[in-house]
């Protein structure tokens, strides 16, 4: 390796990128839970996400173009991105954005953070699945534990007559589950097609999809978004979808996957803390202690597995 100056130079530019990529995934990511609360709020939860992933989907595409890669798929292909798109961008999104409009971001920010325990016991039971170290198993527990107080004061609160929050929870737990499924079978889809190009037929795929399913089931009607709404799907395209999904992809190539993951439990902290700002929500004492183990547990998960399977740290770009 040569330690020239130029190259002492690259390091350090690159260290810069890769803080910066960092700051752009705990902080976009982390308040996409806030604009799409606001957006929810005059926009169907199906059509929002159609209009989101069409636009970020048609633009990341035509940069791919731009930038020569190649873009055509194959029959397999299409119908792996299709499914990938459905599960990680259509049930997925579209569950968030209808929990919230019946239940505050941050609350949803923190359930969604237990996405990373359904992965884990998923792949526990797969033949060429992850196995689960004791700390793991220690994390599994407590992240369920954590998720029951999470649970618990909204449950009550529906068994009051709230069915329309009962059903925001069933939407909110079904679209992580969603995104556990989506990100299982993309593990092992073995695609030979560029992230960036297979991000963006994901966006792209997932957005048609969710408006041709939202025009055949008559939500336009009830489409009519304000300037904050507007605002709140382009904050979602431009730091959500591009400059967010991109810091992320750069992470990918360049850091261990297990310091990646730690946006699982930087977002929801950055989510509850924007929602109580900007949104004035606040969480009941429960719910706070199943925040912290939330985030305890999936740091213990994530950081447990990849010590147990240290060969998946890097992937291949």
């Amino acid at each position: 390796m040569p330690t020239s100056a130029n190259s002492s130079t690259h390091g350090a530019a690159s260290t810069a990128t890769i803080v910066l990529s960092f700051g752009c995934v705990y902080i976009f990511w982390g308040s996409t839970y806030t604009a799409i609360h606001i957006g929810g709020q005059t926009m169907p939860a199906l059509l929002m996400a159609g209009a989101r992933f069409v636009i970020s989907g048609g633009i990341l595409l035509a940069w791919c173009k731009w930038r020569g890669l190649r873009i055509r798929l194959s029959g397999y292909e299409l119908r792996m991105l299709s499914l990938l798109g459905f599960l990680l961008l259509g049930c997925s999104n579209v569950g968030l954005i209808y929990a919230e409009q019946v239940m505050p971001s941050g609350l949803a920010s923190l359930l969604y953070a237990g996405t990373p325990l359904y992965v884990a016991i998923a792949e526990r039971f797969l033949p060429t699945g992850e196995p689960i170290s004791r700390r793991g198993w220690f994390g599994l527990l407590l992240g369920f534990a954590g998720l029951s107080a999470m649970l618990v004061p909204s449950i009550q609160t529906s068994m009051h007559g709230n069915k329309a929050l009962m059903l925001a929870l069933v939407a909110l737990i079904g679209g992580t589950f969603s995104w556990a499924a989506g990100s299982l079978i993309s593990r092992h889809a073995r695609l030979k097609v560029n992230i960036f190009v297979a991000a963006a037929w994901q966006m792209l795929l997932a957005g048609v999809l969710n408006t041709l399913a939202g025009t055949v089931l008559g939500e336009w009607p009830a489409f009519h978004p304000n300037a904050a709404g507007w605002a709140s799907v382009a904050y979602l395209i431009t730091f959500g979808s591009l400059i967010g999904y991109t810091a992320f992809i750069y992470l990918l190539e360049h850091v261990p996957v297990a310091k990646v993951m730690s946006y699982t439990y930087v977002n929801p902290v950055v989510a509850v803390l924007l929602g109580m700002a900007m949104l004035h929500e606040h969480l009941v004492s429960s719910e706070y202690v199943g925040m912290a183990a939330i985030i305890i547990a999936v740091f213990l998960l994530t950081t447990a597995q990849i010590k147990t399977r240290p060969a998946v740290e890097e992937p291949q770009a």
